[in-house]
């Protein structure tokens, strides 16, 4: 093993592409496990995380690692393909050690990890040689406290001045959460998935209100419900608010009713309401699973204010293929349901046109009370990506959209089941 350093530090690592020797790519590198051999002995890495196609996160061995370096990481041979389970002697730098708050041997006080160097040693191990900390706020003493002093708040300092705290003790989540923004939500909570549960919570509280709720739809019910009882109840609330309603009525499905109606009424009325309907509704239909809030439109509409509809930033994909058009009012349950267009047909017709000019007759509306077999059904037979759905009035009450249905016909586990697809270079045995 070679490098054309000898000394790297891990967060400047930190999403590099890991790449075979035939220049082949295996992935992005997510994270660093090391091993706490015990007082006064360097902690060793023993390998890496590194994020695969398919969003799936592995083990790479240190002893398959040919260079690290600013621009690249190069290993040899096949990566095992199974998904990367920490074993109970192992830390993860980022997850663990990154803003963790450690002692200064000398007793000159405290300081909170920023970042990690790792050296490789004579033996071609690779070892935590110094930590990027800066200071806390305890009073120093001593000669060296002082020097340390004179350079600022933030220092470097050598692997064995260096004190861990118990594992248990509480940590800051600000250096992982900056690390990882520019992940999408589904893979910010594959990432949250493989933590421990006192890790995933640190983590979670650290992120904003909306950035939380779009990860939270992505996560296991188990951990939706875990992460949201450890919030107080007022930002609970507003986290919900933050979700899709479908999403936060299934959440709130998992609750106790007391705590479902305390969580409802500090809500804003209107995103209460929402949700409130759909609780009522039997698990497994459409009207269980539909967005209450898709784009409504009155016949004189025109193409041009459908067009500015569709273009809203926080309108999704799926809903944003379609426009219903509906008698007023337009709040859903709207006036009678009178068709919906396509975006396509909208990219043909001027846009002074009006949408009733334009609408698809030929699909029928699913009632709320369908099943969501029927309803995957419809989607695949019409080639949708969402579809309009009715009460027994033919007001419309919402859309249900592709990723709706596929959430509740897959595997409860999908979202840890391991992919049968493999990139180069890895491999699917050990």
């Amino acid at each position: 093993m070679s490098s054309s350093s000898n000394k790297v530090f891990i967060a400047r690592l930190l999403g590099l592409d890991v790449f075979d020797p035939l220049g082949d790519r295996l992935g992005r590198l997510r994270d660093v496990v090391v091993l706490d051999r015990g007082p006064r002995k360097q902690v060793l890495s023993v390998g890496l995380v590194v994020e695969v196609p398919g969003k799936k996160r592995v083990f790479v061995p240190m002893t398959r690692v040919q260079a690290m370096e600013s621009q690249q990481i190069i290993c040899s041979g096949l990566v095992n393909l199974r998904r990367f389970q920490q074993r109970g002697a192992e830390t993860l730098v980022v997850a663990e050690l990154f803003d963790r708050v450690v002692s200064f041997t000398d007793g000159s006080g405290t300081a909170v990890v920023e970042d990690i160097g790792l050296q490789q040693l004579r033996n071609g191990d690779w070892g935590l040689s110094d930590y990027y900390v800066r200071r806390g706020s305890d009073p120093a003493s001593g000669f060296r406290a002082l020097r340390r002093l004179s350079r600022g708040h933030r220092l470097l300092v050598s692997w064995n001045e260096i004190l861990h705290g118990n594992r248990d003790d509480p940590q800051a989540a600000t250096q992982f959460v900056a690390a990882h923004e520019e992940l999408k939500p589904a893979d910010f909570a594959e990432a949250l998935h493989e933590m421990s549960t006192k890790r995933r919570l640190e983590v979670a509280v650290e992120l904003q209100d909306d950035r939380l709720a779009d990860v939270l739809q992505e996560l296991p019910d188990e951990e939706q419900v875990q992460i949201l009882s450890s919030l107080d109840m007022e930002r609970a609330a507003v986290v919900l608010e933050e979700m899709d309603p479908d999403d936060a009525a299934d959440l709130l499905h998992e609750l106790e009713e007391v705590q479902q109606e305390a969580l409802l009424q500090l809500m804003e009325p209107e995103e209460a309401d929402d949700v409130r309907r759909l609780l009522e509704y039997e698990e497994n239909t459409a009207g269980s699973m539909m967005t209450p809030v898709p784009i409504v439109l009155p016949p004189e509409a025109t193409v041009a204010e459908a067009l500015a509809n569709v273009r809203r930033e926080e309108i999704s994909q799926a809903l944003a293929s379609s426009v219903y058009v509906c008698r007023p009012p337009l709040e859903t349950p709207t006036g009678k349901y009178l068709g919906m267009v396509h975006i396509q047909a909208l990219l043909r017709y001027p846009p002074p046109e009006p949408v009733g000019n334009i609408l698809d007759n030929d699909l029928e509306p699913v009632l709320d009370t369908t099943d969501v077999s029927e309803v995957s059904r419809m989607l695949a037979a019409y080639n949708l990506t969402s579809m309009p759905v009715v009460n027994r009035e033919g007001r419309l009450v919402g859309a249900v959209t592709v990723d709706d249905v596929l959430d509740h016909i897959l595997p409860e586990d999908w979202r840890t089941h391991d992919e049968k697809i493999q990139p180069k270079g890895v491999s699917s045995h050990g």
